[in-house]
């Protein structure tokens, strides 16, 4: 099937928005590959290399092709955690149907002494954030008590929407290690194109393991975190994200793959 290029990338102009002392803080852009939403309906062969992803961040989370695994990038560097919660370097030919990138610009740093698991982590940073109308690059790094992580193994078509392929997700369990989670915060207006609240994955210190975060317990935290000002948005240029059903409402769909 030939398929007509439409325009594929797509400006959101969110920097205009000015609240308070805002202005003034240093932003960050943030550059996403497709939507949650064809995510969950199982558009999972993207036509973006993370040769030509990197190119536009140094820090973020997605999956790749074929949903194969959980994406971290920290520092420059990329990492594949499988299945089998090992994390792998990135190759820059491997693709991604989903991926969100920023070049981290924290203008804010705070430490946390007094331990918090996560539900009191994140009413922690909710209180940190000037406006829960911006988007929030959030590095947490600290020693983990506990940690609950998964990926979802590869997938073979026909694929399956994303609430059923993560039925069959491998769970792995961190005591006591020295770790970083890495993700966003999106507010409401973005639900379907992105998961609202907060979306964050995991990697240990030691960048060997990791996956996409369930739960946790943190003590001695360090919460770094950046304003997004500039949201770009491209999208796939594939039959399968231009021909899948993407007007629902996945709400909770959405809450049964992050829980």
């Amino acid at each position: 099937m030939k398929i007509a290029r439409p325009l594929a990338l797509v400006l959101l102009l969110i920097g205009s928005l000015a609240v308070g002392s805002l202005e003034a803080a240093p932003r960050g852009v943030l550059f996403q590959y497709s939507t949650i939403e064809a995510l969950l309906d199982g558009a999972y062969d993207g036509d973006l290399t993370y040769g030509e992803l990197k190119q536009h961040g140094d820090f973020g989370i997605g999956t790749f092709n074929a949903l194969d695994g959980e994406m971290i990038a920290l520092d420059g560097k990329f990492y594949q955690v499988k299945a089998d919660g090992v994390a792998y370097p990135v190759p820059d030919a491997m693709k991604t149907p989903f991926a969100d990138v920023t070049f981290f610009k924290p203008e804010q740093t705070v430490r946390v002494s007094e331990p918090l698991n996560c539900r009191q982590l994140k009413t922690y940073l909710g209180k940190l954030l000037p406006s829960p109308n911006l988007i929030y690059a959030l590095r947490i790094e600290g020693v983990f008590p506990y940690v609950k992580a998964r990926s979802i193994p590869r997938q073979r078509q026909p694929y399956p929407p994303l609430v059923a392929a993560a039925k069959n997700q491998s769970i792995f369990e961190f005591h006591n290690v020295r770790g970083v989670m890495v993700g966003f915060w999106a507010p409401k207006y973005l639900a379907g194109v992105n998961v609202t609240g907060y979306h964050l994955h995991f990697i240990t210190a030691d960048r060997r393991a990791g996956g996409h975060l369930l739960d946790c317990r943190i003590e001695n935290a360090r919460v770094a975190m950046g304003q997004i000002g500039d949201f770009y948005l491209k999208l796939p240029e594939t039959a399968a994200f231009y021909e899948g059903g993407l007007t629902r409402d996945r709400e909770k769909e959405i809450g049964q793959v992050e829980k």
